[in-house]
Formats: C-alpha cells, sequence, structure tokens
C-alpha cells in the first residue's frame, strides 16, 4: 500500500482514495499509478499512524516540498491532514502543499480554510473551469451546482490564511475556456498554472 511517493524531489502523501468529483481528465481512470510507485489504490485508508511511521522512513529535508496529493481528495480526510501537518511542522522545516478540488467546504458542511492556518504554506485548487456549466461538465461533482461557488469561496478563504495560493487548469480545456478561467483567477488576485494532463 503506497503511502508516500516521490515525484521529482517532492514526497507525495497518499491518504485516501474518496473523491467527490469525477472529472473527464482524471488521471485514475486510466493508471494505477504516477510516478516511480506501483499503484495509488489503497486497500483501506491509512491511519494516522502508519501514515507517520511511513514518514519516519524518510528524512524530510532531503524533499523541496511535502504534497498532500493521491488518488483521492486529501481534504476527504481534513482532520488527518491537519495532524500530519502538526507532526511535520514539528519535524521539519520542509514546506507543504495541498493539491485540492476545493470543495472541502461541502464535504465536511463547515469552513475548512481556517483549520489549515499555520500548518499549510501553499495550497493549488484546481479551477478547470471559468463557469458553472463548464465545471459540471469537466469536473461532473456530486453536490452538483453549487460545487462551483463553494469553490472560489474555499479559494477566497485560503487567500487569507495560505501564503501561496494557485488555480490550476488542466491543458486539455479549450483556449476559450483557458483564458476564461486566467479571467477569473486575475479577477480573484489568484495566480494561475496551466498544467499537462498526465497520459
Amino acid at each position: 500500500m503506497t503511502i508516500l511517493y516521490k515525484i521529482d524531489n517532492s514526497l507525495y502523501v497518499n491518504i485516501t482514495n474518496k473523491c467527490p468529483c469525477a472529472c473527464v481528465f482524471c488521471v485514475r481512470l486510466e493508471h494505477d499509478s504516477v510516478g516511480e510507485c506501483e499503484s495509488l489504490w489503497l486497500e483501506k485508508e491509512p491511519t494516522l499512524e502508519e501514515i507517520i511511521d511511513a514518514f519516519e522512513k524518510h528524512n524530510l529535508e532531503d524533499y523541496d516540498q511535502i504534497v498532500f496529493c493521491g488518488y483521492g481528495e486529501p481534504l476527504e480526510r481534513l482532520d488527518t491532514v491537519v495532524e500530519i501537518c502538526k507532526w511535520i511542522k514539528a519535524k521539519s522545516k520542509t514546506p507543504i502543499r495541498i493539491n485540492t478540488n476545493g470543495l472541502a467546504d461541502l464535504i465536511h458542511k463547515k469552513e475548512t480554510a481556517p483549520t489549515l492556518e499555520g500548518l499549510v504554506d501553499s495550497i493549488s485548487i484546481s479551477l478547470n473551469a471559468p463557469d458553472v456549466e463548464s465545471y459540471l461538465e469537466i469536473a461532473r461533482p456530486k453536490f452538483g451546482e453549487i460545487s462551483f461557488s463553494h469553490l472560489l469561496y474555499f479559494a477566497s478563504e485560503c487567500k487569507k490564511v495560505i501564503p501561496q495560493i494557485t488555480f490550476s487548469v488542466v491543458d486539455i480545456l479549450s483556449g476559450e475556456q483557458i483564458e476564461g478561467c486566467k479571467r477569473l483567477a486575475s479577477e480573484m488576485g489568484i495566480a494561475l498554472r496551466v498544467r499537462e494532463m498526465i497520459k
């Protein structure tokens, strides 16, 4: 069971396979893993103790960053992420990043950005659409139409408590959609990264 895996010089954390979205481009539709690991599908969700045991086998100072990003939405396990971040911060100065779909508030039925303050150095939020209609077609969230507005609200709240925030979009979007995402990100004062879809 792969809990930690390496891409370039970053250590990635895989703690759940749950996700409220079914994005049309999701890598797990085509592959069992990314990077050097055999599979990111978990037999079960690892306990906090199992995750920390995995971390203790690594020298965290050897990595440029620690990234919560596996085959599920890491903030499905918000409380566990918070505890792991506290443990990392007590042990290391290595920056922590979360890659998220931005729907944690809907998952937990409460505001979640404040719980990340002082623990997370950067957050990358999957935008992938400039409007509600496109978002529903591309991300296919189980929460329906309210998902897009909640994503944007979560991003605005993250700006208040996390030093670095970025929107990401995949390069399979149309030029018009990408331009729309750029305008939306600019209006919110958030950087936007166009990333290559994993094939």
